[in-house]
């Protein structure tokens, strides 16, 4: 059996490396692959393990002796999914890998938007407290998130992550999702109750057609000006263009994302130069030890797809 990894690098740094698919056949590895590329690199393999490059019903006509794509990422909006199953190719997702690590970047980005922390940071470093007049330099405002609403757009194991910390802030949670979820602690609001009441947003949910540009001029209108949107989903919900021009007019205080609708970003990206945005470059998943426990489900799932159960299966 034959096996392409086009795009290792996605994946660069994890201790064990690729050899642990050598046990199921000939792995041929590649550090990345241009879209116009990817059929040409899987040519005639058996399976593909992929992160981002996309995999289109072209990609799949030109590669019939393709049967089996695992994906490196919980999201599959890469795969054609429709084609896929419409040729008998069994795709299987990471399923809930990076929960843990998506959480704790969740609030880090929270956390240095109420804290104000970069611009402490450069203020330090600029030399403004070994100025100060007293012992305790405060010109930029720091806020508590007591006491503060948390709006969860989805409620999937990272949106329950992130409820369960803010929870433990003190912070009042309210949860926005489209199926009701069984046993769920939280108040259950509509997307627009979600809007209108969040001191902090923060959003869960797959990239869709209904979710993209969820996040646009006329739902950031309903917000609180003071109240901060962060993004560790997926770059498409957000209207960029509309989230710099709210940030800009002060008609909301801070957004941290981790993700961009264009990735890598580009010297255009309409959030790079916006007021109170944090960006970070999707490094929300990346922790060493998720990579490593990453590779491990992948591996695990096409084990079981050779063993005729697979798991983790989203085109069944």
């Amino acid at each position: 059996m034959k096996i392409v990894i086009p795009d290792w690098s996605t994946m660069s740094a994890v201790n064990m490396g690729f050899s642990v698919f050598e046990e199921f056949g000939e792995v041929v590895c590649c550090g990345m692959t241009r879209p116009e590329e990817a059929a040409e690199k899987i040519g005639d393999a058996d399976v593909v393990l992929v992160n981002k490059t996309p995999i289109t019903a072209q990609v799949m006509d030109a590669c019939p002796n393709l049967k089996y794509i695992g994906l490196f990422a919980t999201g599959y909006n890469n795969i054609d999914i429709p084609a896929a199953t419409a040729r008998g190719i069994t795709v299987c997702n990471a399923g809930t890998y990076s929960t843990d690590a998506v959480v704790q970047h969740t609030f880090a980005l929270l956390l240095s938007l109420a804290g104000n922390l970069p611009r402490y940071e450069k203020a330090v470093a600029d030399g403004e407290w070994e100025r100060s007049e007293t012992f305790s330099y405060f010109p930029y405002p720091v806020h508590e998130l007591c006491g503060k609403t948390f709006a969860v757009i989805g409620y999937g194991s990272i949106g329950r992550g992130v409820a369960k910390v803010a929870d433990a802030f003190g912070m009042r949670v309210i949860v926005s999702t489209r199926s009701k979820p069984e046993n769920c602690p939280y108040a259950l609001v509509t997307m627009d109750e979600a809007f209108r009441q969040a001191d902090v947003l923060s959003v869960h949910c797959p990239l869709t057609e209904q979710t993209a540009h969820l996040i646009n001029r006329e739902n950031l209108a309903k917000m609180k000006p003071e109240a901060y949107l962060i993004n560790t989903a997926r770059g498409g919900i957000v209207d960029e263009a509309a989230l710099a021009e709210a940030l800009n007019a002060g008609r909301l205080a801070g957004a941290g994302v981790d993700v961009l609708d264009k990735e890598p970003m580009r010297p255009d990206t309409p959030l790079k130069a916006a007021k109170n945005c944090i960006i970070t470059p999707h490094i929300a998943w990346s922790a060493l030890e998720t990579r490593d426990r990453l590779v491990q489900i992948v591996a695990g799932n096409l084990r079981s797809w050779l063993e005729g159960h697979p798991t983790n299966q989203v085109n069944g």
